[in-house]
């Protein structure tokens, strides 16, 4: 699908999706749990649908929309191959859970999740008590357990979402399970995923974010759940009222655990201006800086932190180059690509990146098949002197179905 983006002042008001992040993970421990949970404000994202398949496959009864989702845990026999879309939660957090399970289960999945590594799952789980095998470190993943427990070591270096498999499975092994984890980033994620645990009934000790120890016995309890608000998504629109006018962004919980709140530190840094009201965020347009942020625990906000770098004068610098190898892209390299095609000059520097701010033109852009490379440089396009036209614009369905149509609601 190919989109244009002209240029737009931008005013009004917009109510951001569900959390995918989170409502992966509130799917995943509905499943597990024995009973009928409600979780409401699902959302429709392509990564929470392909949850909905994978906990449907293992057993569970799915039912509802996007608006109210009705799970009744762990039903039936699980399917033998689980086809985990373009999620990369998702293959990483139901690998482990499909340990638990006494059948031999293959994940699968398509598009750039066939080319991200997944071999540091296997010796963990192995440490476990489970049989893990990865294809030469990529999928498709075969399992098999049962998860017996003990202790497992792992590096937390490329990211958080293994370690989430591993502790939403853990509850399920047969003795308890210690987890010992060095360099671990994206800590904010963490904390999201105990939180949802916390919610169904699940305890963990966390040390220090460097050992988590979780008993063995503790069973996922059925409950009602409401999907936050999606900080991810909001990133995008915050920045489009920064840099193009005023917007005000409603459904957010602002002491919220997920990591991409951290957006609002760095318009800060920018110089936007901010107000606050109950849930909802309006930022809007002044004189923008250039500023200095360090997005290693929260690296999916580099396509918007570039979007708004590109329009502060001066030069711009986010640190955290080394997560964005495995995304949906190559993402550092893609938005460098891309943004230059606008006129603007990025450099990266070790595990930075510098942008400098300018006056972008028209071009021709290609997705990579990476939905935030599609928002970043359709909000950037709306300052721009001439149309964008972007290619491939449909993979925002991944996270945000509805961007295009909310961003329409914006421009003026």
């Amino acid at each position: 699908m190919k989109r244009v983006i002209k240029p737009s002042a931008v005013s009004g008001t917009i109510s951001v999706p569900a959390s995918k992040s989170v409502a992966q993970r509130a799917i995943a421990a509905a499943m597990l749990a024995t009973g009928r949970s409600t979780i409401t404000n699902v959302g429709s994202s392509n990564d929470s649908l392909a949850a909905q398949g994978i906990a449907t496959a293992l057993g569970a009864m799915v039912e509802g929309d996007a608006t109210r989702l009705f799970i009744t845990g762990m039903e039936g026999k699980p399917a033998n191959q689980l086809f985990c879309g373009e999620s990369g939660l998702s293959i990483r957090m139901f690998t482990p859970i499909a340990a638990t399970f006494s059948e031999e289960i293959t994940l699968i999945g398509e598009g750039s999740l066939v080319t991200r590594p997944m071999q540091l799952i296997e010796e963990p789980l192995r440490m476990l008590g489970a049989q893990c095998h990865t294809t030469e470190g990529f999928l498709p993943i075969s399992v098999k357990g049962p998860l017996t427990g003990g202790k497992a070591a792992l590096d937390g270096s490329l990211g958080s979402q293994m370690l989430t498999g591993l502790l939403m499975a853990a509850p399920l092994a047969k003795n308890d399970v210690v987890l010992q984890v060095k360099n671990l980033k994206s800590k904010p994620y963490i904390d999201l995923t105990l939180e949802v645990m916390h919610t169904f009934g699940i305890a963990v000790k966390n040390t220090n974010y460097r050992q988590f120890n979780i008993k063995a016995g503790q069973h996922y309890q059925p409950t009602n759940f409401n999907v936050e608000g999606d900080w991810s998504s909001a990133a995008f629109m915050l920045v489009a009222g920064a840099i193009g006018g005023s917007v005000r962004v409603d459904n957010l919980i602002l002491n919220s655990q997920q990591a991409d709140r951290a957006i609002l530190e760095a318009l800060r840094l920018a110089g936007a201006n901010i107000r606050f009201k109950d849930s909802a965020i309006e930022v809007s347009k002044t004189p923008l800086t250039s500023f200095c942020f360090d997005a290693t625990d929260c690296p999916d906000l580099f396509p918007p932190l570039v979007a708004l770098a590109a329009s502060c004068l001066g030069k711009s610098e986010i640190i955290g180059i080394e997560r964005l190898a495995h995304k949906e892209s190559d993402r550092a390299k893609a938005l460098q690509r891309e943004f230059e095609k606008l006129g603007i000059v990025i450099k990266i520097k070790g595990n930075s990146m510098h942008i400098t701010g300018g006056k972008m033109h028209g071009a021709r852009i290609n997705s990579h098949n990476d939905h935030r490379i599609v928002m970043a440089v359709a909000v950037a396009a709306l300052v721009g002197s001439e149309e964008v036209t972007i290619e491939g614009a449909e993979c925002v369905a991944k996270s945000y179905p509805r961007f295009f149509e909310d961003l329409e609601k914006i421009c003026k």
